[in-house]
């Protein structure tokens, strides 16, 4: 099935990357860098025990690459392999069901979706052999063809529910619409996509002006614009290896979906919709143990959603936002069980500068292999003025071949304090990881005299001395502002105040700390004070935000 699960048989088309509804021409200037971009994709989605070697100084891929898989239970698809016999039909009647014989409405989907694709892509290679293949796995061809006169399914197709339990733990993200459940994400339709991987895939395939998964014709052309993306080569054995295990990343389902095509390259044909032969294994679609039409309980995936009509999905919405966009889909890497915070401590910046480290995290499997395409939301919680570029408190950013996801830089602002930075997997009911950050005063102050300052009314403080550092080094030349504030930090309108050169009350003044032998000392001019009495303050602000108050009380 078309989703980004699991190991366990649902690991498929990934949440992001890739086109949406259309194929783009992709041999031209851009062919090397989307290249380079699909194969560390795809090189990155590699499921426990697999290797993906590559020519050590060219860097293509080899016909070997592919090594044996050693996750067991691949149990989300048709298990069952193609007899040996010629896959001829009788001669005394074409039209009997036979294991090569494909429903009409699939086969004529099939053979659409591909003269579409290679009609723009020619060098992708495609061949209708390989989509037949894959439905055949996936659904037992529509249940052995069980689609209306348009081509869409007569019940519902779903896969297991992607509730963690034996798969894949991802939320809803369609609000039901095309898998029923409001809960979980299913796989859903002939080709099995779940409805995330869908909002980026989804065509339309038969000009009805909709994009429906439940449609063989829109279903077929999706996979088809999947299997062919970045610069696959599909007549090459890697390239088509790696073409199918990006579909659904398990040895046992290549080896499957491998025998199939060859089955049917030698030989298919066509038999009336509905009179298909029906699998004997679990899967999406029902088994012929179940009875024709009827689907196959918890077992196939179906449970209560399989009732008549209930998988009309309505117009689906619009596609998820691409992060880079272009024709190189992510890899359909393993479905993500964690997400870990890189750094070794926490962050911490000096006021009115940036971060030098960046929130990082890692989504990895429950191998602790790392999961490529991964949509992270940064979100930064904490009341002071630490923002990403831009001003936002909010940023996302992809995981790359290596897991790592690397949020924006964050500017620590001009208020010190602590913050915490959340990062979250975009789609999917993962724990958040959580980063600490502090920011820090750039400069430090110290004054002399130390102890209480005190003085009457109608008189003055005088001989104030500040000492501004930063790092310990002493800061010369740093602009500080004076400001005698009022309770509600604003400049005061009453108490102590400074003198201009025309006399004049002045409740704020700016001066700059010495640069030679008084480097890094702000020496204030006197306060004086008036007929008030009581407690004030004085604060002192760099232009970066770091601030000092000095507590002066005046006695009557």
């Amino acid at each position: 099935m078309a989703t980004t699960a699991e190991s366990r048989g649902v690991r498929h088309m990934a949440l992001n990357g890739g086109i949406r509804g259309g194929r783009k021409l992709r041999r031209g200037v851009t062919g090397t860098a989307i290249a380079a971009a699909t194969m560390a994709a795809l090189t990155a989605s590699q499921a426990p025990g697999t290797e993906m070697a590559h020519g050590a100084e060219t860097g293509k891929e080899r016909a070997d690459d592919v090594q044996p898989d050693r996750t067991p239970g691949d149990d989300s698809y048709h298990t069952e392999l193609p007899p040996l016999e010629s896959p001829a039909p009788p001669r005394s009647s074409p039209d009997k069901p036979s294991d090569s014989g494909i429903p009409a409405t699939l086969l004529a989907a099939y053979k659409n979706a591909v003269r579409s694709v290679n009609a723009s892509d020619p060098a992708c290679g495609l061949r209708w052999e390989l989509l037949a293949a894959i439905g055949k796995v996936e659904s037992g061809q529509a249940r052995g063809g069980a689609v209306d006169k348009d081509g869409t399914t007569l019940r519902p197709i779903l896969g297991p529910v992607l509730n963690g339990s034996g798969f894949a733990r991802i939320h809803d993200t369609d609000r039901g619409r095309f898998d029923g459940d409001r809960r979980f994400d299913r796989a859903v339709g002939p080709m099995q996509f779940i409805p995330s991987t869908w909002a980026r895939w989804g065509t339309d395939g038969n000009g009805d002006g909709s994009r429906d998964p439940d449609n063989i014709h829109d279903a077929a052309l999706a996979a088809a614009g999947y299997l062919c993306a970045g610069e696959r080569d599909l007549t090459s054995k890697a390239g088509l290896n790696r073409s199918i295990l990006s579909y659904n990343h398990s040895q046992d389902y290549l080896r499957t979906v491998l025998a199939w095509y060859e089955f049917y390259r030698n030989g298919t044909h066509k038999v009336p919709d509905g009179s298909g032969v029906l699998p004997t294994s679990p899967g999406a679609g029902g088994t012929a143990d179940a009875g024709k039409g009827k689907g196959n309980g918890k077992e196939n995936g179906e449970g209560s959603h399989d009732g008549p009509g209930s998988h009309k999905p309505g117009k689906p919405g619009k596609p998820g936002n691409d992060d880079g966009g272009g024709d190189s889909p992510a890899p359909d890497p393993e479905t993500p069980t964690a997400l870990k915070p890189v750094l070794a401590g926490e962050l911490s910046a000096y006021t009115g500068e940036n971060f030098d480290d960046r929130a990082r995290v890692r989504a990895v499997n429950s191998s602790g292999k790392a999961v490529e395409g991964v949509r992270i939301e940064y979100t930064i919680k904490g009341d002071t003025g630490a923002r990403f570029a831009g001003g936002s408190r909010e940023a996302t950013a992809t995981t790359a071949a290596d897991g790592l996801s690397t949020a924006p830089l964050i500017d620590a602002g001009e208020r010190e304090g602590s913050f915490t930075v959340t990062a979250k997997a975009e789609g999917l009911g993962l724990r958040a990881a959580k980063m600490e950050a502090t920011v820090e005063p750039k400069y430090t102050f110290a004054r002399t005299p130390g102890g209480p300052l005190k003085a009457p009314v109608n008189s003055k403080f005088t001989g104030i001395k500040i000492d501004l550092a930063h790092e310990k080094e002493a800061a010369g030349g740093v602009p500080v502002t004076a400001t005698m504030i009022g309770k509600d930090g604003e400049e005061n309108t009453e108490g102590p105040f400074f003198k201009d050169l025309f006399g004049n009350e002045d409740r704020s003044v700016t001066k700059s700390t010495g640069i030679l032998g008084a480097a890094g000392v702000l020496e204030l001019p006197a306060v004086h004070t008036d007929g008030s009495a009581g407690t004030f303050t004085l604060r002192l602000a760099t232009e970066d935000g770091s601030t000092f108050d000095i507590e002066l009380t005046v006695t009557k």
